[in-house]
This record gives structure tokens, sequence and C-alpha cells, in this order.
């Protein structure tokens, strides 16, 4: 796996060096903008709106534009004098319960390797399980600090990129305001609908369906062979909803799908 980063992790005074690795990978179909008479690939040009010429990459600097439209233009030079963490370190901000960590926040995961020496690592690994607790650091990646969480699964050490608290935007909704009252009747069934369902996560049961589908079509496409579209069923309009009806059916589905499995 191709590595992201390089440096080490500053655990106390123990330095562990270790490179990062991406833990992930988008499996999204990608296709090309072509033209659609001949399937040339269609290119475009950076083109600078003051004088409309066409501007070389080397040419092109970072902008940041003020509110009454003026730009200020900024150098790498610039840059290099804001005050971050060293790239080349991970710091150790605090060591806290992953359950007061919001998911919202979570982004990017990465697997942590040693780059040598193994043992701190295995130190760090074990101490963090031990304890039940993440590794709340601070590192730099690609010219940018972030705040992250190292914490061990599965025998190796992760690091998840987080976004900055004031990042996450607060949910501002009427309807919190003043909520509907629902029955208890209600909130009975539809805990047994998640009863219903209850299961153990099994990743390998699930695939992206949509994916395969589109998949199938672009090899249709290849083979030469015609594409007939799935019927889609029309949407039902103006139907009034009865919650408990609603959640009843549901209930007895899923009951039946479960046994389904079991048999």
């Amino acid at each position: 796996m191709q590595t992201v980063w390089k440096g080490s992790i500053s655990f106390g005074l123990v330095s562990i060096p270790v490179r990062l690795v991406s833990a992930t990978e988008e499996k999204d179909v990608r296709f090309r903008q072509v033209h659609a008479a001949d399937g040339g690939r269609v290119r475009y040009k950076r083109v600078c709106e003051a004088d409309g010429n066409e501007v070389a990459y080397a040419d092109i600097a970072k902008g940041y534009e003020l509110p009454d439209g003026d730009m200020v233009i900024l150098t790498d030079e610039d840059l290099e004098e804001v005050p971050v963490t060293s790239s080349r370190v991970v710091d150790v901000v605090a060591f806290v319960p992953f359950e007061q960590i919001d998911p919202t926040g979570l982004s990017r995961a990465y697997y942590i390797e040693p780059s040598n020496d193994a043992k701190p690592y295995v130190l760090l690994r074990d101490a963090l399980e031990k304890a039940d607790r993440v590794a709340l650091v601070k590192i730099t990646l690609r010219n940018k600090e972030r705040l992250a969480v190292v914490r061990s699964r599965e025998s190796v050490l992760i690091l998840q990129t987080m976004l900055w608290p004031d990042e996450i935007r607060k949910p501002e909704f009427g309807f919190l305001e003043d909520e509907p009252t629902v029955r208890k009747q209600e909130v009975q069934m539809a805990e047994s609908f998640i009863e219903a369902m209850a299961a153990d996560f099994e990743p390998d049961e699930y695939v992206d369906e949509y994916r395969e589908a589109l998949l199938e079509v672009v090899q249709a496409k290849v083979d030469g062979a015609h594409i007939t579209k799935a019927p889609q069923e029309a949407p039902e309009e103006g139907k009034v909803v009865d919650l408990m009806e609603a959640l009843r059916q549901s209930v007895e589905a899923a009951k039946k799908e479960r046994a389904k499995k079991s048999a």
C-alpha cells in the first residue's frame, strides 16, 4: 500500500517512527466526460477571468477573497510562515474515551505501520487497549493541521482525521422547538420493530448493488447487448399513513425475514 505520510508519534519521551497508508478506498464507478459524437475526451483549460488568457499551472497562486471582493494573493513563502506543528510528528494532546467523540466529526482513516522497531508501537497499542481510551492527536497532512484520533483495532493502530469542532453545524430545525407528541403504544411498537431486526454487524453481507448493476450496464454496452430498463413503481400520492398500522406491518415483515434467514 502506498505511503501517504511518514514521521513519528510522540508518546511522551518515546518516539515511534511510523508511516500512514489509507485504510479505505472508494470503489465508485468513475466516468470520463467525452464528446457524445465521437467519444473524444473533453478537456478544460484554466482561463484567467481578468484577461481571458489561458494560465499555466506554474503561474497559479492561492488567493483569499475578502468580503468586499478584493483578493489577497499568498505565496509559498507566506504559507511557510504559518506556525504549525512539525509535519513529521504526531503530537498526542490527550487520551480520551472514544464514546465521547461524536462520529459526525470523524473523517478519513489511515492504518499506522511501524517503520522499523515495532516494540514502542506495540507498547502504545497495548496501553490504549488496557486503558480503554484513544489518543487525541494533531497531525499535519498535506500542509494542513488536522485533529485526529489514534485507536487500536484488530491489533493495528488506526489514525482517523476529524473535523474541527467549529466545522460541525448545529442542527437548527423547527420541529425541535415544538416536537409532536408520540404515543406510548407507538414507541413500544417501534421498539418491537427494532428488536425484530436486531443483529450483529456482518460487513461481508453488504455490497454496493448499484455499483454492480452499473458495471453490468457498462459490460452490456461492451458486449453490444440490448439494455432493458427495470420497471419502476409509480409513487403513491396523497395516502394517509396510519403510524401504528405501518409499524405493526413492519414488525411482522421483519420477523418473517428473520425466520427465513434462520431457516
